[in-house]
């Protein structure tokens, strides 16, 4: 009760691989929770709009991450922004402030913010994006990034 349970899955389909990550509630949860996942899905929804080929993953790092340390959760952003897609479920191009490799048009990328504090709780949000001249496709557009609450 009053937790949050974050989901990680994917399948195969003709040797390639998906990838997303929702965050659910489990009962009532703190309003310091609340403010965390709205700073996660605010940071994932301004890297996807940044995403299209000739930005790099530092770019997109960037956005996601700087606008978690504004909101003062920096120290709590612990892993990469995301990672290309493909045969594998984890490969290049990653997003990372490390990669100044622009993306290439047709490229599929994931976006995954996260904020993790023990003792409270974490959130990660995540979409598969393919990557466009002018922008992306968001693979994962009709699952919705709302708080979902379950009941007790």
């Amino acid at each position: 009760k009053g937790e949050l349970i974050t989901i990680d899955f994917g399948a195969s389909y003709n040797g390639y691989m998906s990838d997303i990550t929702r965050t659910v509630a489990v009962g009532r949860i703190s309003p310091k929770l609340k403010e965390i996942y709205e700073i996660v899905r605010e940071s994932q929804e301004r890297g996807c709009k940044v995403a299209k080929a000739g930005v790099t993953g530092k770019d997109i790092d960037d956005v996601c991450r700087g606008y978690i340390i504004e909101n003062g959760y920096g120290r709590n952003f612990s892993h990469s922004t995301g990672h290309g897609l493909g045969m594998s479920a984890h490969e290049s191009p990653n997003i990372t402030a490390l990669n100044v490799k622009p993306l290439l048009v047709n490229s599929v990328v994931t976006i995954e913010p996260g904020i993790y504090i023990q003792g409270l709780g974490g959130v990660r949000i995540e979409d598969a994006l393919i990557v466009t001249r002018n922008g992306n496709i968001n693979l994962h557009k009709a699952a919705p990034k709302e708080l979902i609450q379950l009941k007790d």
